[in-house]
């Protein structure tokens, strides 16, 4: 049985647009996501209200706020304003690991599709000698596209993967901030 190297460069190729297309989908709904939750860590900053959407800022204010009506020791409050924490750091990290993963894999993946366009290229040369040299550079130039490709697509999440690890960043600070706030703990030191 003999390997079809052409083909095994195609699906190399489909792979990484597939990879452009899932990096794509997570910075949409991670956009949207981050928006919403930033505006509603600001109105809860903002207001002595808690936020009155379904959001992840609400589900962990609302536990806090029903404690500190139980009048609930000093222990439970902060037990609950760490697990409520951990819940919404696991929300606003949710499918970066994708993200990092392809910038890892999809330049990785270029190669794979570069080494096998550059065998089919020596297997066409094999079994028709150099007949067309111009058919050769078109060989090794599609060869070379899909390691283009894979660093195209490593950089297109790279660039998403740290926009969003700095929204994390600025979102986990106001969440501490509602935090203290809403646990009864001054939140300035001064």
């Amino acid at each position: 049985m003999e390997f079809d190297i052409h083909l095994l460069h195609d699906i190399v190729f489909y792979i990484l647009y597939a990879m452009a297309a899932v990096v794509t989908y997570i910075a949409i709904e991670r956009i949207i996501f981050y928006t919403f939750t930033i505006r509603q860590a600001r109105l809860c900053l903002q207001d002595d209200q808690t936020p009155s959407t379904k959001s992840v800022i609400a589900e962990m204010v609302t536990p806090l706020q029903f404690a500190e009506q139980r009048q609930a020791s000093r222990t439970q409050i902060e037990d609950l304003a760490e697990s409520g924490y951990i819940k919404v750091r696991a929300q606003l990290v949710r499918h970066l690991w994708v993200l990092d993963t392809i910038v890892t894999a999809a330049p990785l993946l270029g190669l794979v599709g570069t080494i096998f366009g550059i065998i089919d290229t020596f297997s066409a040369l094999a079994s028709s000698g150099i007949s067309d040299p111009s058919a050769v550079s078109a060989g090794i130039g599609i060869a070379l596209y899909a390691a283009a490709l894979g660093i195209g697509v490593a950089l297109y999440a790279l660039i998403f993967y740290n926009v969003f690890l700095n929204r994390v960043e600025r979102i986990s600070d106001k969440i501490k901030l509602i935090i203290l706030k809403f646990s009864g703990a001054p939140s300035s030191t001064h």
